[in-house]
């Protein structure tokens, strides 16, 4: 039985009715990548998203089966790295060598990692979002590494009204025309009535996105935003965590403009960060609606 030829619609061309396409091709594609840890090398699942320009022929469209078969080929057997997703940019234009002249890889995933306690010997895995991605045009190829850090921001303004608020009270509480006792305010200090006021505190998010070279570490990235930021969300506590955790909170307290600035200083300060572009939230408590800022280094990552 002699086989058929099946038809392609996607061959037809019209110089007219065809426009070239900046991108095209497909998102969030479901496959497994080997991350490796610490303690080994596992797979975890992950969103893929495989595209290429649509510039040298008014043709009607891509090879959408060789983007997808190349992502799975090369991203579920070797382990997960930006060079590697630079190796499978570079397949992309090789495919499609008649097409296109830039070709995009980006992969999203929850990264875990082990974090240990403030003060306790305790340690929790956290999970972080993680996007990697890889830029190729002609052959030139950027890398890019994007992620979210939770922490806790404190109102500097609520602080300062808190303060007053106690200064007040120990006002009421003890008079000036007699001497103070040293035992009889300490005790008072650890009353509620001593700290009547606490200024509100929220949960809130950076999100990094740095041009960085093909052996840059993801890890390393969360860490410099952790360490500028210094109130990173914990996993297990206990009380001397929790309070190692509220004297963070008391020393650095922050806006999300403090926050921005703190960031930009840490990622200016690292060689290894090419450019950058950064989203801060603060999930208000005193508020429905979120106070936001955002820096960024150079031109090319204005936006996300």
């Amino acid at each position: 039985m002699t086989k058929q030829s099946l038809p392609d619609v996607a061959k037809e061309t019209h110089s007219e009715r065809f426009a070239p396409i900046d991108w095209v091709g497909m998102g969030a594609i479901e496959l497994p990548v080997m991350l490796k840890q610490t303690d080994g090398v596992y797979r975890i699942p992950a969103r893929v998203d495989a595209k290429v320009s649509l510039d040298k022929k008014p043709s009607r469209g891509i090879h959408m089966s060789r983007l997808y078969l190349l992502s799975q080929e090369l991203l579920t057997r070797s382990e997960l790295s930006l060079g590697l997703l630079g190796n499978v940019t570079t397949e992309f234009l090789r495919t499609h060598e008649d097409l296109s002249t830039k070709a995009l890889v980006q992969v999203q995933f929850e990264a875990p990692l082990i974090r240990k306690a403030l003060k306790s010997a305790n340690q929790a895995w956290r999970s972080y979002p993680v996007i990697t991605s890889a830029f190729n045009e002609e052959g030139q190829i950027s890398y890019f590494v994007e992620v979210v850090v939770t922490y806790s921001s404190t109102c500097p303004a609520s602080a300062a009204l808190s303060r007053q608020l106690i200064q007040d009270g120990f006002k009421q509480n003890f008079s000036t025309d007699k001497p103070l006792d040293f035992d009889v305010v300490h005790s008072w200090l650890g009353t509620p009535q001593g700290i009547v006021a606490t200024p509100h505190a929220q949960r809130s998010f950076a999100r990094v996105k740095a041009e960085v070279g093909a052996n840059y570490n993801y890890g390393d990235l969360i860490d410099i935003v952790e360490e500028a930021l210094q109130t990173a969300v914990q996993g297990a506590v206990k009380r001397e965590d929790e309070q190692e955790f509220a004297l963070r909170n008391g020393q650095n307290l922050m806006f999300c403009e403090d926050a921005a600035r703190r960031v930009k200083e840490a990622l200016d300060a690292k060689a290894d960060v090419l450019d950058y572009v950064a989203e801060f939230s603060h999930v208000e408590s005193l508020h429905p609606h979120n106070a936001v800022s955002h820096i960024s280094k150079g031109l090319k990552l204005r936006s996300f």
